[in-house]
């Protein structure tokens, strides 16, 4: 019996372990700041006031007129020279809009027009290049026969006649004198064949337009540019 007991009692006086605590993840969490939420939200609204006005800025287009191709000063204009294209509302760009587009069709380039440009009011005019009085005589000029110099719609010229040695007009002229020559004003300049040659359509006066069509029709001319005054 004293045994037992004796064999008790070390239990008893044995020092209890402390329970392990739980183990949680409620770790406090920090506070953030109202100014620092405040200038996040103030940002995301900027951003999306940006995006908006750039789709809108995007969106905000007119149709306008083109050139489908380039239109030689003089050319009468056709639907077929012509292109709609799209440029930003209020850019400043003085052009036609596409709707009016007709009001373009059979009036004279007034200058020439490269491809892919803007068609404005001023790149056009409804007045004939050819003037009471006068005719218009188209002329094959060869390399050789104008100036390298490119001709323009109402350029000054010369038409002198230069006839070949051998040539009823060649052998009547006097030796030394200067060659028979017409004033001219060019109406239309053609675009370049493959050998180089160009038409010129150039108005002269009608007492001399049978001269320079039968000079023209020999290839007996030469077109001189002259100076402006």
């Amino acid at each position: 019996m004293s045994r037992t007991k004796e064999q008790a009692a070390p239990e008893q006086g044995r020092a209890q372990a402390p329970a392990p605590l739980p183990i949680t993840n409620d770790a406090p969490r920090s506070r953030r700041r109202p100014v620092v939420v405040g200038a996040g939200l103030a940002l995301a609204a900027v951003g999306a006031l940006v995006s908006v006005w750039m789709v809108n800025e995007a969106g905000d287009k007119i149709a306008v007129v083109a050139t489908r191709h380039a239109i030689a000063a003089g050319d009468t204009i056709t639907a077929s020279d012509l292109v709609t294209a799209e440029i930003s509302r209020g850019s400043g760009l003085h052009s036609v809009a596409a709707a009016d587009s007709g009001e373009l069709v059979g009036k004279r380039a007034a200058s020439d027009l490269p491809e892919g440009v803007l068609v404005t009011q001023d790149s056009v005019s409804s007045a004939s290049s050819v003037t009471k009085g006068k005719s218009v005589v188209g002329i094959l000029a060869k390399p050789g026969q104008l100036p390298v110099q490119k001709l323009h719609t109402g350029d000054k010229v010369t038409v002198v006649h230069t006839p070949q040695d051998g040539s009823a007009s060649a052998t009547s002229s006097k030796p030394g004198s200067d060659p028979d020559s017409l004033p001219a004003v060019v109406s239309r300049v053609g675009s370049p064949d493959a050998n180089g040659a160009v038409v010129v359509d150039v108005a002269a006066a009608e007492v001399n337009s049978t001269s320079l069509a039968a000079w023209a029709a020999a290839g007996d001319v030469a077109i001189v540019l002259e100076a402006d005054s």
